[in-house]
């Protein structure tokens, strides 16, 4: 399992670094350009070293892709600069894993236990004393519940697109073929920018930019403090840490592990994420966040002993 552990520490830098870039460009333009900069780098692996388009289940990734990289990236960065990165991340994974498990119940017939609904639930309960008002208090109610409805979307689109990954898996092994994690990643990630091009170039027609450069001329205007580089420092960053490096050792781990084991793990994301939120974002986790975060972990990790 060491690839999902890999993708657990890369998940937890990118979601950082995405709040760096939203604050920057908003929620839509960031996700846009780290998705741009992401599929350059995938497609380089991809047709100089994978598969390209082939693999014999292209279509299927595709859709995990419109699932998971475009609805639930999308709601996760509208969730990001309303709720902050720690609270974005515990909705975003922790409930993906039970939305995944009973999803791939329903379609894939993996059966769920006592034990694993169980957890599920502990899950569900750590959530709640996380979200409870009186630890968020620095956030507008509007902004508050904006921000749980976009991360409840967030999961649901993550959960979901791991479970068709587990069936664009399936139909690679049945037509006796194989791909490798960065090809995976590249066939998704196309299926996420094609629902990113679209509120994008909205934004940006809303906006009356012409081009893209207009977005970063107001991002470093007057008395903002970044330079254009700083810019897309960051976007290179988020970019390699998510959807790259991080979404490649993501697709290594579902390769031979069902998602309901992948997705708990990947679910510690909340609390390997702490550290890093206090060294950049100068935030500390109060103590329902803290109690919350170790219920729905613990949760997610009985879940994982339970398969």
């Amino acid at each position: 399992m060491l690839p999902a552990f890999l993708a657990t520490i890369l998940f937890s830098l990118s979601v950082i670094f995405a709040s760096r870039t939203t604050r920057m460009l908003g929620g839509t333009i960031a996700n846009f350009y780290r998705l741009c900069v992401s599929t350059a780098l995938l497609a380089i692996w991809a047709h100089a070293f994978g598969k390209g388009l082939g693999g014999g289940a292209f279509q299927v990734f595709f859709l995990s892709g419109c699932l998971g990289f475009g609805i639930g990236d999308l709601a996760l960065y509208q969730a990001i600069p309303r709720l902050g990165p720690r609270l974005t991340i515990l909705m975003g994974h922790c409930l993906a894993a039970p939305f995944a498990a009973l999803t791939e119940w329903l379609w894939m017939g993996t059966a769920l236990t006592l034990p694993q609904i169980v957890s599920g639930l502990v899950i569900l309960i750590g959530v709640v004393i996380a979200l409870a008002p009186r630890e968020h208090l620095h956030i507008e109610p509007k902004a508050l519940a904006q921000g749980i409805a976009f991360g409840i979307v967030a999961a649901l689109g993550q959960g979901l697109g791991a479970v068709v990954t587990r069936g664009a898996y399936a139909l690679v092994k049945l037509s006796g073929q194989s791909i490798d994690g960065g090809t995976a990643a590249y066939q998704r990630i196309l299926g996420g920018l094609l629902f990113a091009i679209v509120p994008a170039l909205w934004i940006m027609r809303k906006n009356r930019l012409k081009d893209q450069h207009l977005v970063f001329n107001r991002a470093v205007g007057p008395g903002n403090g970044y330079r254009r580089h700083a810019i897309w420092l960051w976007v290179l960053l988020n970019s390699l840490a998510g959807p790259t490096i991080g979404v490649g050792c993501y697709q290594w781990a579902l390769e031979n592990n069902p998602s309901g084991v992948v997705l708990p793990i990947v679910a510690t994301t909340p609390i390997a994420v702490i550290p890093f939120a206090y060294l950049f974002e100068g935030d500390r986790p109060g103590p329902r966040f803290l109690l919350g975060g170790i219920v729905a972990v613990a949760g997610a990790i009985a879940l994982a002993m339970s398969r």
